[in-house]
Parts: C-alpha cells; structure tokens; sequence
C-alpha cells in the first residue's frame, strides 16, 4: 500500500488550504485513511481520518469545525480543506491508511504511511 500526501505550503493565519491524499494498493474493502500532523519537538498528533466505505468521518479537537475530510472513491483519493488556519496548524502532514475498528486517533493503529506535506501558516 502507498500514500501520496500533497498540497501543503506556506499560507497566512485565516487563509484555507487543500491537501490531498492519494493512496494504491490497497485490496481490503473496509479500511480507514487518516491525516495526522508532527510540528517541530512534539509528538504526532490525530487530525481527522475518514472510513471505507461508509464514509465516517472523525476529528481531533484542535481542527473541529475547521477541517473536512472527505474521500473520492472513484480516484481512491482522501482531501482534507483547512479553514480558518492559525500559526499553531504548522506541521508536517501525514495520510496513513489502518484497518477499520478501534479508535481512529490511534498512531499506532496505522499500518501505512505516506511522506509527509509540510504546511506552514504565518501569522
């Protein structure tokens, strides 16, 4: 399974940014895709993860009606838009993909992952 993660970049606090997640290989039919983010000297911290093929949606509390997951069946691709973003949303971004079940903020849950998409906001 491979994970492409894109779309970060150097923004202002209040602007909005698209990432995207592209994944391959991936045969199971129920599975989860998640986004998590790593800034400078702290631990990665849950973003937001969406289910295959429901559709639902979880998000850690910090991007909680700032953030949208959403997925594209048909590219096998995973989006998450950022509004409203604040200096303390610069990170490095990471897709992984786990198997459905269980808590989807767990890090070690994930089984695959992309490199990651560094996403900057400026205050």
């Amino acid at each position: 399974v491979q994970l492409q993660a894109s779309g970060g970049g150097l923004v202002q606090a209040g602007d909005s940014l698209e990432l995207s997640c592209t994944m391959s290989g991936r045969t199971s039919r129920d599975y989860a895709v998640g986004w998590f983010r790593q800034a400078p000297g702290k631990e990665r911290e849950f973003v937001a993860a969406i289910t295959w093929p429901i559709g639902a949606s979880y998000y850690g509390d910090s991007v909680k009606g700032r953030f949208t997951i959403s997925k594209d069946n048909a590219k096998n691709t995973v989006s998450l838009i950022m509004n409203s973003l604040k200096p303390e949303d610069t990170a490095i971004y990471y897709c992984a993909s786990r198997s459905s079940g269980g808590s989807m903020d767990y890090v070690r849950a994930y089984e695959y992952w992309g490199q990651g998409t560094q996403v900057t906001v400026s205050s």
